[in-house]
């Protein structure tokens, strides 16, 4: 017995389908513009692609797009969400998803320890849910590839 390796026809029954595949693939892991990518203020050296870009992403290549909010919770000193990023595929016109989660930790009055939930900021829930969603959009997003920005921070690529 040979261990033949497959033609492309073997893979799929349908070629023209499958470049298109090949073609949405190639544009998904292109390297996001440079001037798109944002150094974050806090976190030294980290990289990231803000939302408003995301978004415009999601519009562009997709044109059909919604949020849902799976779950939101609290951990320790901070919040959370979980997305769903449904999607219209252009190639195959079906909506399909990515899950994201995201985190946010409640901002205190200064000088106050992290963990003294008393010293938590008027207003603070308000911002961190936002905040938190945004992340996990953003982190769904990164399933679809490079031009959504997941590889900014990895160090083998």
């Amino acid at each position: 017995m040979s261990n033949k390796i497959p033609q492309i026809q073997d893979l799929y029954s349908d070629v023209k389908l499958a470049q298109s595949n090949d073609a949405l693939m190639a544009l998904l892991n292109q390297p996001p513009k440079a001037e798109w990518v944002k150094i974050h203020p806090y976190i030294a050296g980290y990289k990231y692609l803000p939302i408003d870009k995301v978004e415009y992403l999601l519009k562009k290549i997709f044109k059909k797009y919604r949020i849902e909010i799976i779950r939101e919770g609290v951990a320790f000193n901070g919040v959370y969400v979980i997305v769903r990023v449904h999607y219209l595929n252009p190639i195959t016109n079906e909506f399909d998803y990515h899950d994201g989660i995201g985190a946010k930790e409640l901002q205190v009055k200064k000088g106050s320890s992290a963990a003294d939930l008393a010293m938590i900021n008027s207003g603070a829930l308000a911002m961190a849910f936002p905040i938190a969603k945004t992340v996990a959009i953003k982190d769904a997003c990164d399933h679809f590839g490079t031009l959504f920005g997941s590889d900014l921070n990895r160090k083998d690529v």
